[in-house]
This record gives C-alpha cells, structure tokens and sequence, in this order.
C-alpha cells in the first residue's frame, strides 16, 4: 500500500464544504429530475393500463396532484432517489463528484469509508446542508453530520484525489 493510503489529511472548512455542496445541488437537480420522469412515466403506465383510475381527472398530472395519496409517494420516490445518490457516492468511494472537485472526502478519523448505514444517517443528520453551520460554532472543522456518525470530511491531496478507486481504502 502506497503511503498516499495512509497519509493523515486535514479536515474540510466551510467554504471549501460550500463549494462542493453548489457542485453536487447541481447533480441533485438532475437526479430528482430523472426520478421525476421515472415515477411520472409509472404512474402514466398505471393508469394507461387501468390499474389507477382517473377519478374524474383530465390528466394524469392533475390526478398525481391532486390525489394527496399518489402526490406524497411520488415526492417520496423522488426524494429517496436524491437520497440514494448521496448515500451511494459516500458509502462507496467516499466522495460525490462535487467532493472530488474540490477534493474532498467523507471517512471516518481511522481513514475507513462508511457504510451505507452511516451514510444514511449523515444524509438525516445534515438537515438539508444546514449541518454544515456548526462548523462555523466550532473549532474543530467538524459538521453536526461529522459529530453524529463519526464521521470527518477531509481535503485530499492532488495525488490522492487522482487515485479512482477509494472503496476499501
């Protein structure tokens, strides 16, 4: 193992944190709206194929909307894809492409990554990125997110943040 493995990094700031967070909001907006185009074409399907009755409605947007039954498990869809893409880029390789950008990487303080369990649970900790203000409270560079799962985002080296495969490291 090469001694980039091992190196001991420093914690992320907030503005360095920001600058990945306007990154990967712009990613998020395209997942939520290919979950959008998803869960809106299983819906059309259901109710082409007579399975969800239209209820009166003209159009399948406006019995999506106005149904508060189907409007909240499509919102749920679409908010768990969103989810999903950050828990999976964290649990597996520890960085989402706005992370690597600014090369940053989420890891715990012994340098292993996290599971997707503790990835979910830093997804609920950081309370849509407003976590991310304890770090101005506090001396340590650490996030509300960092303190609950045990848990610390790093500034990579520019050799580390070139290796591709982090998953494991």
């Amino acid at each position: 193992m090469s001694n980039i493995e091992h190196a001991n990094f420093p914690r992320a700031g907030f503005f360095r944190r920001l600058g990945a967070i306007v990154y990967d909001l712009l990613l998020a907006v395209a997942v939520y709206m290919v979950a959008g185009a998803i869960g809106f074409g299983i819906f059309t399907a259901l109710t082409s194929s007579g399975l969800l009755a239209m209820n009166g409605f003209e159009h399948v947007s406006d019995l999506l909307n106005g149904t508060p039954l189907y409007k909240g498990v499509y919102q749920l869809w679409i908010a768990f894809c969103v989810g999903l893409f950050y828990v999976l880029f964290w649990s597996y390789g520890g960085q989402t492409l706005g992370m690597r950008a600014w090369r940053l990487k989420i890891q715990h303080p012994n340098g292993q990554s996290l599971s997707m369990i503790t990835a979910t649970a830093r997804l609920v900790w950081s309370l849509l990125g407003i976590g991310n203000l304890w770090i101005l409270i506090n001396g340590d560079k650490l996030a509300l997110q960092d303190m609950m799962t045990r848990s610390e985002v790093v500034v990579l080296s520019k050799e580390a943040n070139q290796m591709r495969n982090w998953h494991g490291v």
